[in-house]
């Protein structure tokens, strides 16, 4: 008698890969803002970061979110995804207003000069965009002062992103929250789960210690915490990508969730849906809707 080895993350994985074909066949409809039977929004927000299709149009992309039924966005200055042009970038606004998709952050940016004419252009280029929330990429620390002025004035908040063992600075969230502590509180991280894991983080508790300066988080996943190159579609690793969830919701977290796809960039799709698939069916597990 055949006896199904079917672990608990197989049925998640097979009834959200279901659900998710449904979807993209447009056999389901799913807004932008799903609530529970009840009527209560799902805590945990899915988004995608423009970097998994940088090598796609901008048009492509807004075509593949519509397939995906994903309507947030973290747009960055790739291919023609956002670009720093204030006549192109206006143009990248109106396509995506057409498409019904908000762009909620930009990233990753990178303040190599500490001059205010620099860090001006990028905080006015999101302010054109009506974004809230910069994902930086490389700041230094001798830079942050400087940064501080701008996020005072433009009310726009400043994720920094960590970049694992390689980077120079910022290895885990946990060297940004040493760094900002005592800064202006709309100074905080862009989590960036997988780098974070490789530098030794443990994941779930970094999303406790940062709590409130968490603003964004780069999700992803990986076969081997030790290697960059063995990233994974999500739910394919071994990353807790439910006590990761179910940490943002004690926190409170407000921000968005956005799959950052870093490999197969000519064929990204298979992978992405399967992420997506992947982590809905992990938001349904816990009592909220599939389409998020």
């Amino acid at each position: 008698m055949y006896k199904a080895n079917f672990s608990r993350r197989d049925f998640v994985r097979t009834g959200a890969l279901g659900a998710a074909a449904l979807a993209v066949s447009g056999g389901v409809s799913a807004s932008a803002h799903a609530t529970t039977a009840s009527g209560e929004s799902s805590p945990i927000r899915l988004g995608l970061a423009s970097y998994t299709f940088r090598n796609f149009t901008r048009a492509q992309m807004i075509g593949y979110m519509k397939q995906l039924s994903v309507w947030e966005l973290n747009a960055k200055d790739v291919k023609d995804h956002l670009p720093a042009d204030p006549k192109e970038e206006q143009a990248a606004l109106a396509d995506y207003a057409a498409a019904g998709i908000k762009l909620h952050a930009a990233g990753a940016i990178y303040f190599s000069k500490d001059e205010d004419d620099d860090i001006r252009a990028k905080f006015e280029y999101c302010k054109r965009a009506g974004i809230k929330v910069i994902v930086a990429g490389d700041p230094s620390v001798e830079t942050l002062p400087r940064i501080e002025r701008f996020v005072k004035e433009y009310d726009i908040r400043l994720a920094i992103h960590n970049h694992g063992p390689e980077d120079k600075i910022w290895h885990s969230p946990l060297d940004v929250l040493k760094a900002v502590k005592d800064m202006d509180p709309r100074i905080g991280c862009c989590i960036d789960v997988g780098h974070a894991a490789r530098a030794g983080t443990d994941v779930v508790k970094a999303i406790h210690e940062v709590g409130p300066r968490l603003f964004n988080v780069h999700m992803k996943d990986l076969a081997d915490l030790t290697s960059k190159e063995s990233q994974v579609a999500v739910g394919d690793g071994i990353l807790p990508v439910r006590a990761m969830f179910e940490a943002l919701i004690a926190a409170k977290y407000k921000g968005f969730v956005d799959l950052e796809y870093e490999i197969h960039a000519d064929d990204p799709m298979p992978g992405v849906i399967s992420s997506f698939a992947y982590m809905r069916g992990v938001v349904s597990g816990m009592g909220y809707p599939k389409h998020v």
